[in-house]
């Protein structure tokens, strides 16, 4: 699949590496881009911190799950306020992406 286009939501083109919300194309991190991808591929399913960490960062780190938390918290901002309540925490578990 080239891109996910969602309704209302982020169009992340994978071939192109860019994503566009409202249509204006934000600027992400190398791994900000991975993470939501990781998300928008993946609608609705809960996602524990070790599972992102293996997944969009490769390796699975127990002392690094912060870092999800920081890495979640700067892409919903780059998202914007109409759009970073798609990414959604589920306390005591992980995130998941609810459009």
């Amino acid at each position: 699949m080239k891109s996910q286009t969602l309704t209302a939501g982020p169009v992340v083109d994978r071939g192109r590496r860019t994503v566009h919300v409202a249509g204006r194309e934000l600027e992400l991190t190398c791994l900000q881009f991975e993470l939501l991808d990781h998300f928008v591929s993946h609608p609705g399913q809960v996602f524990r911190r070790e599972q992102l960490l293996a997944s969009v960062w490769g390796f699975a780190v127990l002392s690094s799950r912060r870092t999800v938390d920081v890495q979640v918290a700067r892409l919903r901002s780059r998202l914007g306020p109409k759009h970073r309540g798609a990414i959604v925490t589920v306390r005591g578990v992980g995130y998941k992406y609810a459009p």
